[in-house]
């Protein structure tokens, strides 16, 4: 086996044995392998493995590779912050967009002819540089979701926060999607979890990973 599949095969057996210590299946769980930087060879030598889902954060690269690949049958999910100004872009490849954050990207992502799956991206941390809607202003960002046409809410999504424990962080992860439930019921799901922390997520609920380099390797150099 190559090295990348050696890799996949060590992240989806830790995935299949956190996921039983937790009572949980791991066919609830969607892996998605975030490629940033990666070339789109490394993508299709992933496709030949049986991935399907794939990540990226930054929106020229992503509607390249989506452009070069669009045989395999990927699907492409835009796990970065994006641009009001390119979110009609964006949807012309993205099955998923998990960094819904804002009034203004609900608004550019309307539409009448096509749908998109989505999440609300929650900043769990104090610094409003952070992607992110501060959760006390996440039950309104939600409700202008389901009222907007062409946008259908998959759950809430969030990044750990740098230098604190994953795991109380995720916990709290779990409430705000309690909460947000009384008002979209079907929104159940958490992305959440990454290459150094996605253990701690699976444990509090996660049903979307994104996981970059314990599978990809490390990242080449960005030129």
């Amino acid at each position: 086996m190559s090295a990348l599949a050696d890799r996949l095969a060590a992240v989806r057996a830790a995935i299949a044995e956190t996921a039983a210590a937790a009572g949980r299946s791991p066919d609830e769980l969607t892996t998605v392998v975030v490629t940033k930087f990666q070339p789109a060879s490394l993508v299709a030598e992933l496709a030949e493995l049986g991935v399907r889902d794939i990540g990226e954060n930054r929106h020229q690269e992503a509607q390249a590779k989506a452009a070069e690949l669009a045989g395999l049958g990927l699907r492409w999910h835009f796990v970065g912050q994006l641009q009001s100004k390119k979110a009609r872009q964006a949807l012309a490849y993205a099955s998923v967009i998990h960094s819904v954050d804002r009034p203004g990207l609900v608004d550019a992502l309307r539409s009448d002819a096509a749908s998109v799956d989505c999440f609300v991206q929650v900043n769990l941390t104090d610094d409003p540089g952070r992607g992110g809607v501060a959760p006390n202003e996440l039950d309104a960002l939600v409700e202008r979701v389901l009222a907007t046409s062409g946008l259908r809410l998959l759950g809430l999504m969030a990044v750990a926060p740098l230098g604190e424990p994953a795991r109380p962080a995720f916990a709290r992860m779990r409430e705000y999607s309690e909460r947000i439930r009384r008002i979209a019921p079907e929104a159940r799901g958490l992305s959440m979890g990454m290459s150094h922390d996605y253990r701690d997520a699976i444990s509090e609920g996660a049903t979307h990973l994104r996981i970059g380099t314990a599978i990809t390797g490390n990242r080449p150099v960005a030129g």
